[in-house]
């Protein structure tokens, strides 16, 4: 059984396959019977409050409680999931964690998400396709992960790249 419980984030523009990969790294952890959560940071805050920051603050407020829940019950890696925009987005994270994180972005060419989200006709994929391009434009949510690995590969090949990266595939 493993220890202290460790962290995740994986990161990257909308579209770069952050839930694809975070899903198959919970799968190899569950086949190896390793206590794990996944959690989509997105849905702990969807909604809009108005006021600049809301999101992320009220996202901060429903993690504390989910992830006590789930080391009550056991848990020992978090894989989260969610697009983060600043340094000061992943310090609050960090602090409002009791345990290491370790970030990781996935790289993928703006052309490649256009071609993931354009086909989708919902209304908040073409406003996340929308907000990948002005992410690009402006730089933003780039070069704040400790780890970079580029999503052009099967999705079983990044997330076992990204599992030894983290050392989770030695426990």
């Amino acid at each position: 059984m493993p220890g202290e419980p460790q962290a995740v984030l994986i990161t990257g523009l909308f579209g770069t396959g952050k839930s694809s990969v975070a899903i198959e790294m919970a799968d190899v952890l569950e086949k190896r019977e390793l206590p794990y959560a996944i959690v989509d940071l997105d849905w702990l805050c969807w909604g809009w409050a108005g006021a600049e920051g809301a999101e992320h603050r009220m996202m901060l407020a429903n993690l504390v409680p989910v992830v006590a829940n789930y080391l009550e019950a056991g848990v020992r890696y978090f894989i989260f999931a969610r697009s983060i925009r600043t340094a000061e987005e992943i310090e609050s994270l960090r602090s409002a964690l009791s345990m290491p994180l370790v970030v990781v972005e996935l790289i993928v060419p703006l052309s490649e998400i256009e071609r993931r989200l354009a086909p989708d006709v919902t209304a908040t994929r073409q406003e996340d396709l929308r907000d990948a391009r002005a992410w690009v434009e402006e730089g933003g949510g780039f070069g704040l992960a400790d780890l970079s690995v580029q999503n052009d590969r099967p999705v079983r090949a990044v997330a076992s790249d990204i599992l030894g990266r983290l050392g989770w595939d030695e426990v």
